[in-house]
């Protein structure tokens, strides 16, 4: 018996256990997966990106029932080990009725101002690096970021300064890096392997390092690893989940406590509420509108490859982003969306991508030239972009929406490289698997 079950390890769920830690209350983390191995393929290019060594081996079914794998990771600190840790707020205008080229995002229940603290003090836990005021649509703050903005590697630094000339205004981007893990004897640390790697020198700020290390230190937390939630059953009232069914190294167990915290992820939470459902909640629980697992949002994502004539041989990129776009301003009458630019590229990443290299390049000296970025554009809730469970296997139909605010997008990132890159190379936009 548990005063407080969290289920899931990431984000929102080491997060609530940090915060929740200091009640007292007995409190259970249940992780399905175990943790992410330091080992020398944390850095490895064709592992990560080639072999997909770290992503579930799970299948799910799209929209037209054809299976593929999701570029899910279920461990400790969940897909957080695997971020590129850029970690903004939302704006103002966010929660606010948007309209965008292919309709309205409807409002939220909730403002800005509800979440500001929280902002706050989350950028605290993760060690947020950046410059408050440098991003022209980021809300006031008079509180500065907890650290100072990542300094922009000198080809970089250009690249910042082309599109400065062009009239944009890229900004210092908010990145999660905590650079003094030890109270002290703290080695000096480059920055490299970063976008899509485990950082096996663990100064990332994800969720298992940043804030489930902490839960743990209180003798009240414990978590559990390797164990799957596959049921929720509620009281004789069905107005409350009091039991938590596990699976756990292929024994079944039933757990119990006071308060469930459902923090699985978008995808896997829908799917759980969905599969627990019984006799007096035959459509799954907290379902009697019918919108659990509607509406999935995906966004629009694309990388997209640069190719200089000069060199770049950056470590690290991920230092700025452009907003310009974000809302509907420069001539458009709609918002387009969001650019930054990503940790530098090596040839297995690009050929992970892109099977056929640029033309008169081969994938090394692509690499060499490179630079990366990545757009991404919103999509718009659609009741038949849904999660649904059939027969034990997650379904995810989903249909992008949306889509010529982010081609526009990707048009203006093109014209403003055009003068200086040798050749453009679109990897594509990003798919669900």
């Amino acid at each position: 018996m548990y005063d407080i079950i969290i289920i899931g390890s990431g984000a929102g769920g080491a997060t609530m256990a940090y915060k929740l830690a200091e009640s007292g209350k007995k409190i259970l983390i249940i992780e399905r997966g175990d943790y992410v191995p330091v080992e020398k393929e944390n850095w490895d290019s064709v592992e990560v990106f080639q072999k997909n060594r770290y992503t579930t081996t799970e299948m799910w079914l799209d929209k037209n029932n054809k299976e593929f794998r999701p570029g899910m990771h279920y461990n400790v600190g969940g897909n957080t080990k695997f971020y590129g840790a850029a970690l903004f707020r939302l704006r103002e205008e966010d929660f606010k009725e948007v309209k965008h080229f292919g309709g309205t995002s409807p409002a939220w229940p909730i403002q800005y101002e509800d979440l500001k603290s929280y902002y706050l003090e989350a950028e605290k836990l993760y060690h947020v690096h950046g410059k408050r005021g440098s991003d022209p649509t980021e809300p006031f703050d008079a509180e500065p970021y907890p650290e100072s903005p990542l300094p922009h590697e000198p080809r970089i630094q250009e690249v910042f300064d082309e599109l400065t000339n062009y009239g944009l205004h890229p900004f210092e981007l908010p990145v999660g890096v905590n650079f003094k893990p030890h109270q002290t004897a703290n080695a000096p640390y480059t920055l490299d392997r970063f976008d899509g790697f485990p950082d096996a020198a663990e100064r990332k700020g994800d969720a298992h390092l940043s804030v489930l290390t902490k839960a743990l230190e209180y003798p009240n937390v414990e978590l559990i690893t390797n164990t799957k939630v596959f049921k929720l059953n509620t009281d004789n009232s069905g107005t409350k989940i009091s039991e938590v069914v596990v699976d756990q190294d292929g024994e079944i167990k039933t757990l119990t406590a006071d308060l469930i915290i459902l923090s699985a992820g978008a995808i896997n939470s829908a799917a759980l509420l969905l599969q627990s459902a019984n006799e007096k909640f035959p459509n799954g629980l907290a379902n009697s509108s019918d919108q659990v697992g509607r509406n999935y949002m995906f966004h629009q994502n694309t990388a997209m490859v640069a190719l200089y004539t000069e060199k770049n041989p950056s470590k690290f990129g991920k230092t700025f982003g452009i907003n310009d776009f974000y809302h509907a301003n420069r001539g458009y009458e709609f918002p387009l969306g969001h650019i930054q630019i990503l940790g530098k590229s090596d040839e297995h990443q690009i050929k992970a991508d892109s099977p056929v290299p640029a033309p008169g390049f081969t994938f090394e000296l692509m690499a060499e030239h490179a630079v990366d970025f990545w757009l991404t554009s919103e999509d718009l809730p659609d009741p038949e972009n849904r999660i649904t469970v059939e027969n034990g296997q997650i379904k995810l139909s989903y249909t992008p929406n949306n889509q010529k605010g982010h081609e526009l997008l990707k048009d203006e990132l093109s014209n403003k490289e055009a003068q200086t890159k040798l050749v453009e190379k679109m990897l594509g936009d990003v798919k669900l698997n």
